[in-house]
């Protein structure tokens, strides 16, 4: 992982004796903070996987998945006096950033958000980043329209569209009190072209991608892990994001299972990605008949890549089009009688069954995902068993639908319709710890609520 230099790189000696022993900052989930229903969280979570998958199709070269579509938020204070922001968490982009108060909805197009824009001219502890400055040259989301610009600018697209403003350093605060202080280079936005709704009413994104300009390599670390509550759980039950020595912390017991990073290519969008050595997928005791090259890393056009990827910024799991089609034959030969139409109104389900809330797994499987060792064919391998409550999903008291989605959607292009996505709806009541220093992604079932 590349790390920021000294300027940015924020070691211990630079931060409260808190944050040394590791960030841990809470998580909500967008649709809990609203008090909606299961089936209205299942209808929203569908209808954002579905625009994203849609949203990068066109002529603009996007990387293939990126924070467009997704739920969970993180409460923290930015500046000195602090002011409150929300953003949502995204291993698929690094940059961290927040609309400003220069942003004005009328005329820059700029999202409404939950909370107050965030007012630099306010904090006494804003500093901009010239062109020349260190954090200018961090990242592909950064750049200067001249040469003798005095200001960095950011502008930078994703999947749902476009944001611009100003590249500086300010002091953030995370966790419930303002007391674990670090000094971050972040984007100050003044004018988005988004997809409506695409976050969720936060006011920004706190990247965990690869890239230098991230919340992990600017604290220098090399570990960072979050646990998920179930996307039904009640709001009160907060989900968790580890940074640093925290990171990996609060072992119950149960198995991990361990898996390789794959090695990212150098075209530097795609050196954003968590790429993962996915090698095929087990419906109860039945392997489906996929090769192992349908997942794996590959280039399909010049400058563009597909595989597999974990995302903490998708809702859904997307499988490329033979793998999907193989296990919705599987599950249907399984399933049998219990298999019903979708509820009349409930559209964008392929696959549903007769069953009560909270019950999928009465009726359906699970299914285990093979890995290869190594990043790679060599090396053992590791199976991750997907709990049927982490695929299925419920649309009414009375039905509930698989929601695994084909990346060969409507409107989908390269490198999208080639691409696996691993979506939070499957991290659900898992542990994940992103290892960096050593290469390694772990699973581990959790009861999130209680860490």
């Amino acid at each position: 992982m590349a790390r920021p230099l000294l300027f940015l790189a924020l070691l211990c000696a630079s931060l409260t004796f808190t944050a040394c022993d590791g960030l841990r900052i809470e998580l909500i989930h967008a649709d809990a903070k609203a008090n909606r229903t299961v089936t209205e969280r299942t209808r929203r979570a569908t209808e954002r996987t579905h625009r994203r998958l849609a949203s990068m199709g066109g002529d603009v070269v996007t990387a293939p998945v990126h924070w467009s579509e997704t739920q969970y938020i993180a409460e923290y204070h930015i500046g000195n006096p602090p002011q409150r922001a929300e953003a949502i968490i995204d291993t698929g982009s690094n940059l961290i950033w927040t609309q400003c108060s220069g942003c004005r909805t009328s005329s820059t197009g700029c999202f409404t958000q939950n909370l107050t824009l965030y007012d630099p001219s306010l904090s006494r502890t804003l500093r901009p980043v010239s062109c020349n400055g260190t954090a200018c040259a961090l990242g592909s989301e950064t750049r200067c329209a001249r040469a003798d610009a005095k200001t960095c600018g950011v502008l930078t697209s994703y999947g749902a569209g476009a944001i611009a403003g100003v590249l500086g350093t300010e002091t953030f605060a995370f966790g419930a009190s303002p007391s674990a202080n670090a000094s971050l280079a972040f984007g100050c936005i003044t004018a988005t072209a988004l997809t409506p709704g695409s976050l969720d009413g936060a006011s920004g994104i706190i990247g965990l991608g690869r890239g230098a300009l991230s919340l992990v390599s600017q604290l220098g670390e090399t570990k960072f892990s979050y646990c998920l509550t179930p996307y039904f759980s009640d709001a009160s039950n907060t989900s968790h994001l580890f940074v640093g020595a925290s990171a990996g912390a609060g072992a119950n017991g149960s198995t991990a299972t361990s898996v390789p990073f794959v090695k990212n290519p150098s075209d530097d969008l795609f050196g954003t990605f968590y790429f993962l050595p996915l090698a095929g997928i087990t419906v109860g005791e039945a392997k489906l008949d996929v090769p192992a090259s349908a997942f794996g890393l590959r280039q399909v056009s010049p400058g563009q890549w597909a595989g597999t990827l974990i995302d903490s910024g998708s809702p859904f799991t997307s499988l490329v089009d033979v793998a999907y089609r193989a296990l919705r034959a599987e599950l249907a030969a399984q399933l049998g009688g219990s298999v019903v139409p979708p509820p009349a109104g409930v559209e964008g389900f392929d696959l549903c069954v007769a069953v009560a809330q909270g019950d999928a797994g009465k009726v359906a499987p699970p299914l285990m995902l093979h890995f290869n060792g190594s990043g790679g064919a060599g090396g053992a391998a590791s199976n991750l068993v997907v709990p049927p409550e982490n695929y299925w999903a419920p649309v009414d008291e009375d039905t509930a639908c698989m929601v695994v989605f084909n990346s060969a959607g409507p409107n989908a292009t390269l490198p999208t319709n080639e691409t696996t996505i691993i979506g939070n709806y499957m991290h659900q009541n898992m542990h994940l710890t992103y290892d960096l220093g050593n290469g390694v992604l772990s699973f581990q079932p959790a009861d999130c609520s209680s860490l």
